[in-house]
C-alpha cells in the first residue's frame, strides 16, 4: 500500500520569491507588498459582506492570486481552501483568512 506524504505547510512569506522579481529593489518591494495589503482589505471587507457564491469565491480568488504573487504562500493557501466553503462556513473561512493575513502582514515588517 503507497503511504501519502503529508502536504507541506507553505512558508508565511517567501521573501526569496519576490526577490526574484524586484531585484532586491527595496523601493519595488514596499510598493509590492503595500498594494497586496490594500488588495488583502479591500478583498476581506468583501469577503464579510458577499450576499452569494459568486462574490465570496471572487473575493477569495482574488486575495489568493495577490498573496502568491508576492510570495504569501501560506495566506494563498487558506484563500484556496476557503474559495470551496459554501455560505454557512464563510464567516469562519473569513475570520481563518483575516488571522493568516496579519501573521503575513507581520512578517511583512520593516520591508514595506
Amino acid at each position: 500500500m503507497a503511504r501519502t506524504q503529508p502536504k507541506a505547510t507553505p512558508p508565511l512569506f517567501d521573501q526569496a520569491h519576490l526577490e526574484r522579481y524586484t531585484g532586491g529593489d527595496e523601493a519595488l518591494t514596499s510598493e509590492l507588498l503595500t498594494l497586496m495589503c490594500e488588495q488583502a482589505e479591500r478583498c476581506l471587507g468583501l469577503m464579510e459582506t458577499a450576499q452569494d457564491a459568486t462574490a465570496w469565491t471572487a473575493a477569495t480568488h482574488t486575495l489568493k492570486g495577490a498573496a502568491r504573487g508576492v510570495g504569501a504562500f501560506a495566506l494563498a493557501e487558506v484563500c484556496e481552501q476557503a474559495e470551496t466553503v459554501s455560505e454557512p462556513g464563510w464567516d469562519v473561512a473569513r475570520l481563518g483568512v483575516e488571522r493568516c493575513f496579519r501573521e503575513t502582514q507581520a512578517a511583512f515588517a520593516g520591508l514595506i
